[in-house]
């Protein structure tokens, strides 16, 4: 078995050498992915080494309904900012869980990412549990949409939003805090003419529907164990799937940067650059047999 003590990059981390002989005891892991996945691919993540929001937390689904204040502000800070998630491409995170899966010590992927980059990447088996940035739903008649077709129809009716810039959130958003939202013009559904266009992505305040709860609750009894990556798993949303995996006994391993809200139930935490953690555990792998 290839030491990690070989890779110069890492070669002093006791703490890989433990995971790398977690992964390949427990062939056939879950693995629970979150923002902090993402952030080399330049979309910034939610919260700091703590856990605490790095800045307001996101749009609040309620709201979004109910306020066409809030949903012109949503968009219009959606138009600037969702060009940087709309560009990004898998980085060195991605691709190493797509290796992990292709080599069978993956054997699913629960993501609360809304991105698609693990598709991008290679992942077969991916429950898009918070659903996928590239659509747009009617909340009225359930007809969906490609999402750069709607930003097409939104810079069409906004042109003069187009030369503005800001730092791009999360979320796909931007920080354009101080303007007037007022004439930013949201249309309507093409179908039905009178329903809401929202992101067919869970809000925060949102539910996850009860397919990818049951098919990620299933997924976490079938593995052999679960992999947490890049989640500080604050959301219950992705949290719920660590208390269900620490009640039926499988084994837990986390690679994040900073706290989680599952600390307590690890076997092994890494704290570490997720890029950098997974891609030398995919390399140090590549020289051992695959699992049967």
């Amino acid at each position: 078995m290839e030491s990690i003590e070989s890779c110069p990059t890492l070669a002093s981390s006791s703490e890989l050498e433990r995971l790398k002989t977690f992964i390949t005891e427990h062939p056939g892991l879950a693995v629970l992915s979150g923002a902090g996945v993402s952030v080399e691919s330049g979309i910034p993540d939610y919260r700091d080494a703590l856990g605490n929001w790095k800045r307001p937390p996101p749009m609040d689904h309620q709201r979004f309904m109910r306020s066409h204040a809030a949903r012109q502000r949503y968009w219009a800070r959606a138009l600037i900012g969702f060009r940087a998630m709309h560009q990004a491409r898998p980085c060195g995170a991605h691709r190493a869980l797509a290796k992990l899966e292709a080599r069978g010590y993956v054997k699913a992927l629960i993501t609360q990412n809304v991105d698609g980059l693990h598709q991008q990447a290679g992942s077969r088996r991916v429950i898009d549990l918070h659903g996928r940035a590239e659509l747009v739903r009617c909340m009225g008649c359930e007809a969906k949409r490609m999402r750069y077709d709607l930003h097409a129809e939104l810079e069409a009716t906004n042109p003069e939003w187009l030369s503005l810039d800001a730092p791009v959130g999360p979320d796909g958003d931007a920080d354009l805090e101080s303007l007037d939202f007022s004439s930013f013009h949201v249309p309507s559904c093409r179908r039905c003419g009178s329903g809401i266009l929202k992101p067919d992505v869970v809000f925060f305040g949102d539910s996850v529907p009860a397919d990818r709860v049951t098919s990620s609750m299933r997924l976490i009894g079938e593995a052999r164990g679960l992999l947490v990556v890049g989640s500080s798993l604050m959301v219950f949303s992705g949290y719920r799937f660590v208390r269900e995996a620490a009640r039926l006994g499988k084994p837990i391993a986390c690679v994040n940067l900073g706290r989680t809200r599952a600390d307590a139930l690890y076997q092994i935490k890494v704290e570490q650059s997720v890029g950098q953690a997974l891609e030398t555990l995919s390399a140090a792998l590549e020289a051992i047999p695959q699992p049967a």
